[in-house]
């Protein structure tokens, strides 16, 4: 697996409940320009509609060495689903506060462009504050734990 791009701030920003994966509809020159790992997925997001998934505000920068046909950058791209999984995202994402999130976007080992999708519930600030705080009093209890080890041994 070749991972392209990974929107790292959503483990942050939101409390993921289930992952999908997903292929894309791309055209012309996109999959070469996702082979030279140029992809911005930070601010996108996946909508449901009319029975379809459609990714927004994904950005893949046009390819230097194409001809002619250059699809616009930031265009809607629809993500390939079984009917069974879009059935249980539009029931998931009507729920109020729950959201379609791509994760990473990457190629799998037979070179198929995939995306993973996250359902994920916002946070609020003081719910990433309190994280925070909760990793960092597990890290210093780790590491109390190794130094009290190393002492003993």
């Amino acid at each position: 697996m070749k991972v392209v791009a990974t929107h790292r701030k959503a483990r942050h920003n939101y409390d993921i409940l289930e992952t999908y994966e997903a292929g894309m509809e791309l055209k012309g020159m996109e999959v070469k320009s996702l082979r030279l790992r140029g992809c911005s997925i930070d601010e996108s997001f996946a909508r449901v509609e009319n029975g379809e998934v459609f990714l927004y505000n994904m950005h893949i920068p046009e390819y230097s060495q194409a001809s002619y046909f250059q699809p616009d950058t930031r265009r809607i791209r629809k993500l390939l689903l079984h009917k069974k999984e879009i059935k249980r995202l539009i029931g998931v994402t009507t729920q109020k506060g729950l959201t379609l999130i791509p994760l990473k976007v990457y190629f799998t080992d037979r070179g198929v462009a995939k995306v993973q999708i996250a359902v994920g519930k916002g946070r609020k600030l003081y719910d990433k504050r309190k994280k925070m705080r909760a990793e960092i009093t597990k890290k210093e209890a780790e590491h109390e734990m190794r130094r009290h080890a190393k002492r003993k041994g």
